[in-house]
C-alpha cells in the first residue's frame, strides 16, 4: 500500500544522513522505503532494525561507478544476512569475509566462491579450511606463521591464491581503535621493518601458494583522500621493490575500505568520486614513473555500503531527571549497540510517531544494562516532554552495529526488516530466550 506523504519537508539538511527514500508522514511519523516506521514498530516489535533495499543497492551501483575498472568487495562483516549477501550479487559486487561463518553463509546462500576474500589478522584452523573446501578466489596473509599452514591445508596438487597485508606506516582513521594502517598494531605486515617482504619471500618458496597482489587496509571512518594516496603511493614502491627482487610482477593491488560515512548532519563523510579519480591518476601515474604494468585495483567499502541504509528503532522505557540531566531510557543498549561504547561514536535519535510542541531539552539516550558505559546517544537535542512509550528513531544504523550485537543478560538480539517499495519483510527474527535455552545444554 502506498503512503500518501506531507507536501512540506523537514528542514533543510534534518534528513540528510537518513536513506535517501526518507518521507514525512502525518503525526510526526517518518516512512523509509515507503513504509511508516510506526507501522514497524508496531507491527515488528522494538527494538528493531530497518534495512532500506533500495539504498543498498544504489550504493552498490555507486560504488561500480566511481570504480568501473576496479574489483569492489562489500566488507561484510559491517552486516550479513542472506537477503544482503543476494542484495550485493546481483549488483555486481564481490565479498570480503573474515570468518568461515560468515564464508559458509555467503557461499550457501548461492553467491560464487570464487568471488570472495578470505581476510582475518587471526585465522582459526576452519577459516583455511572451508576457504579451501569451497574454493575461494583469494586468502590474505596476515602472519607469518599462515603461510605454511595455508599451504600444507592445500593438499598435494592443488594451488592457492593468497595476497599479502602490509602495514603502510600511514595514520588515519575516526578513532584510535580502528587506525589500522599505523605500525605497532595487531594487523598485517609491516613495510618498514621489512616483514612484508619476507612474507613475500616466504610464499614464494611454496608452490602449492599463488602470490597474485597485496592488500592494504589503513583504517575506518576515513574522510581525507589523503591517506589513501599515501598508502599507495607506499604499495606501488613494493611492488616494484618485489618486481626488482624476485622478477615477480603483481596483478593485483586491494586498497582496503574505511570510507568514512557521516552519522550527524553536518559531519564530513569521504567524497567517493575523488577519492575514485585521485586513487585511479595515483595509482597511472606511478606505475608509470615505475616501470610497471596498472595492477587490478579492489576496494572493500561496508560501512559506507549498509550504513547509511539502516534505522534502529527504539520504544522509551523512562524518563528520568536527576538534577540537571535527563535520562531516556530505552529498549535497546550496548548489546545491539556497542559503537558508542568502543569507540565514542555519536548518533543523532529523532521522535517518530506524534508531533511535539514542547521546546528541545538537552538529554542522555541510555540503555537498560548495568553498565555506566550503556550509552547510545550522549548531548542530543528531544523534545521537552518526551515520555515512557515513545518511538525513538537513530538514523545511519546498518553497519558494526546488528553484526557485533552480544547476548548480554539473555536478552536477545534485534530482528531485521528489510523495506523496499512500499513493503516490509522480516529478514532475521528476533533472538528468542528458547534460542539461548537450545545452545544450555548443561544440567
Amino acid at each position: 500500500m502506498t503512503i500518501a506523504v506531507l507536501p512540506e519537508m523537514p528542514a533543510a539538511g534534518e534528513l540528510s544522513v537518513w536513506p535517501a527514500s526518507t518521507r514525512p508522514l502525518p503525526h510526526g511519523d517518518l516512512a523509509v522505503g515507503g513504509v511508516s516506521l510506526t507501522e514497524i514498530a508496531e507491527r515488528f516489535a522494538t527494538p528493531v532494525y530497518v534495512l532500506d533495499e533500495g539504498e543498498v543497492r544504489g550504493r552498490c551501483r555507486t560504488y561500480r561507478d566511481a570504480f568501473p575498472d576496479a574489483d569492489v568487495l562489500y566488507a561484510a562483516k559491517a552486516f550479513l544476512s542472506r537477503a544482503m549477501v543476494r542484495w550485493v550479487q546481483e549488483e555486481g559486487l564481490g565479498l570480503d569475509v573474515c570468518s568461515a561463518g560468515e564464508l559458509e553463509l555467503a557461499v550457501t546462500t548461492g553467491f560464487p566462491p570464487e568471488r570472495i576474500v578470505l581476510h582475518r589478522n587471526a585465522k582459526s584452523p576452519h577459516d583455511p579450511e572451508a576457504a579451501l573446501r569451497l574454493g575461494v578466489g583469494r586468502i590474505v596473509i596476515d602472519s607469518p606463521s599462515e603461510i605454511a599452514r595455508i599451504a600444507a591445508a592445500v593438499g598435494p596438487g592443488g594451488r592457492q591464491k593468497v595476497m599479502v597485508r602490509v602495514v603502510p606506516g600511514v595514520l588515519a582513521g575516526g578513532h584510535d581503535k580502528i587506525r589500522t594502517g599505523r605500525e605497532d598494531q595487531k594487523f598485517g605486515l609491516s613495510l618498514t621493518d621489512g616483514g612484508a617482504q619476507h612474507a613475500v619471500t616466504r610464499i614464494l618458496g611454496q608452490p602449492r601458494l599463488e602470490l597474485t597482489g597485496l592488500h592494504c587496509h589503513i583504517g575506518s571512518q576515513i574522510s581525507e583522500v589523503k591517506p589513501y594516496l599515501v598508502a599507495l603511493r607506499r604499495m606501488i614502491g613494493l611492488m616494484a621493490r618485489i618486481r626488482d627482487t624476485h622478477g615477480l610482477v603483481l596483478p593485483e593491488l586491494d586498497m582496503g575500505g574505511g570510507h568514512g560515512i557521516a552519522y550527524q548532519p553536518g559531519e564530513p563523510a569521504l567524497d567517493l568520486t575523488a577519492l575514485a579519480r585521485r586513487m585511479r591518476t595515483e595509482l597511472v601515474d606511478g606505475c608509470a614513473a615505475a616501470g610497471l604494468p596498472v595492477p587490478r585495483l579492489a576496494v572493500e567499502p561496508g560501512r559506507a555500503v549498509v550504513g547509511p541504509a539502516g534505522v534502529a528503532l527504539y520504544r522509551v522505557l523512562t524518563v528520568k531527571h536527576t538534577g540537571e540531566n535527563v535520562f531516556v531510557a530505552v529498549d535497546g543498549d550496548m548489546i545491539d549497540n556497542p559503537r558508542p561504547a568502543l569507540y565514542g561514536v555519536r548518533y543523532a535519535p529523532r521522535l517518530v510517531g506524534r508531533h511535539s510542541a514542547a521546546g528541545p531539552r538537552t538529554a542522555t539516550v541510555v540503555g537498560r544494562h548495568c553498565e555506566a558505559g550503556d550509552i547510545l546517544a550522549s548531548d542530543v537535542q528531544l523534545p521537552g516532554d518526551i515520555h515512557p512509550g515513545d518511538l525513538l528513531a537513530v538514523p545511519v544504523a546498518g553497519a558494526y552495529q546488528l553484526s557485533m550485537a552480544s547476548g548480554y543478560n539473555l536478552v536477545g538480539r534485534p530482528a531485521v526488516v528489510a523495506v523496499h517499495e512500499d513493503t516490509a519483510r522480516l529478514l532475521v527474527r528476533r533472538e528468542a530466550l528458547e534460542d539461548h535455552r537450545r545452545r544450555d545444554i548443561g544440567a
